[in-house]
């Protein structure tokens, strides 16, 4: 008999790029390549280069099987970590593809791309998004610090062998940050380093949730604007994502909340257009998580956000012995 709980599978969640987005948990919370210094989800607790089966694949695909009636835009691998650590990646993909027609996307930092092993099961997707956030060494170590057999020059050059490969779309995130990436010198490093890789869209992003470290500072909508410019053609300012829950009700209850929280810090706007709650209701669910100590609060230019206490306790021990 099939379990009703769902573990691997989250959402439809709202996307600022891909609407209505079935996540898939592929990774333990915060088992990464990289350790941004903006990340939303916090420090990485499990800096790794490792690929193994870090989820039971047959799992994770009985509980995709049972959000599809949910009718998502995109299947997208993505979560609380880098997709591309789950070894049986490619199986997965595949054994989607039997199951439905819907568009399939990977949500990933690029790090690893640069293995033919990675780069050959992405074939299969529909869309890949992988993340550029610096134009060289220094700031690369400076944004993303990366797993030590990183170096820039590799990620890139990766990237750049997967986009020649690629016959789907690829769309390359920028992650600008003030005092970091958002001077003139260092956007023009990353012009020149999407000339190398030729996506198909660059789209710009910034700090709009808690970022893992409080230096890690936003720009403005405008001053994105200006910086998409530079780009040629210009880039895009991912927009506005909550109206698309405009479109169909979600039900949802404490647990749901939970999950969304578990996985990305949320504000109120975000959990009532998100999950489709009235936001009366919603307020009285947070004061209650509060009151339990099961939610926690901080504020980003002024805006309040919610996250989970045990968000960075759920990996404790997925680590283990495999960090290398």
């Amino acid at each position: 008999m099939k379990s009703n709980s769902i573990q691997y599978v989250f959402g439809p969640v709202p996307s600022r790029r891909l609407g209505r987005s079935l996540g898939i948990d592929l990774v333990p919370f915060k088992t990464c390549s990289y350790d941004c210094i903006y990340c939303q989800l916090g420090r990485t607790t499990c800096k790794t280069i490792v690929r193994k089966e870090w989820a039971p694949l047959d799992l994770v695909l009985m509980d995709i099987e049972k959000k599809l009636d949910t009718n998502p835009d995109y299947i997208t691998l993505s979560g609380s970590g880098e997709p591309t650590l789950f070894s049986r990646i490619g199986e997965l993909i595949a054994h989607i593809r039997r199951l439905t027609n819907i568009p399939i996307a990977v949500l990933t930092n690029g790090s690893l791309l640069w293995q033919k092993e990675v780069r050959d099961p992405l074939l299969q997707a529909d869309l890949v998004i992988p993340s550029l956030d610096a134009g060289d060494e220094i700031m690369f170590q400076a944004v993303n610090r990366p797993h030590h057999e990183i170096t820039h020059e590799t990620m890139l050059t990766g990237i750049i062998e997967f986009r020649q490969e690629f016959r789907g779309q690829l769309w390359l995130e920028i992650f600008v940050l003030a005092g970091h990436t958002a001077v003139e010198s260092e956007l023009l490093k990353l012009k020149r380093c999407a000339e190398r890789i030729r996506p198909d869209r660059v789209q710009l992003n910034t700090v709009t949730r808690p970022p893992a470290e409080y230096f890690a500072d936003s720009v403005s909508r405008a001053r994105l604007e200006q910086i998409a410019a530079i780009f040629d053609p210009p880039a895009e300012v991912i927009a506005d994502y909550r109206k698309i829950y405009e479109r169909k009700e979600f039900v949802t209850n404490r647990k749901d909340i939970l999950n969304l929280l578990e996985r990305r810090p949320c504000s109120v706007d975000d959990i009532v257009n998100g999950l489709g709650m009235n936001r009366h209701e919603t307020l009285k669910h947070m004061e209650e998580l509060i009151k339990e100590n099961l939610v926690v609060h901080s504020f980003i230019n002024g805006k309040l956000f919610y996250k989970t206490h045990n968000q960075f306790l759920l990996s404790s021990n997925a680590c283990e012995k495999t960090t290398v």
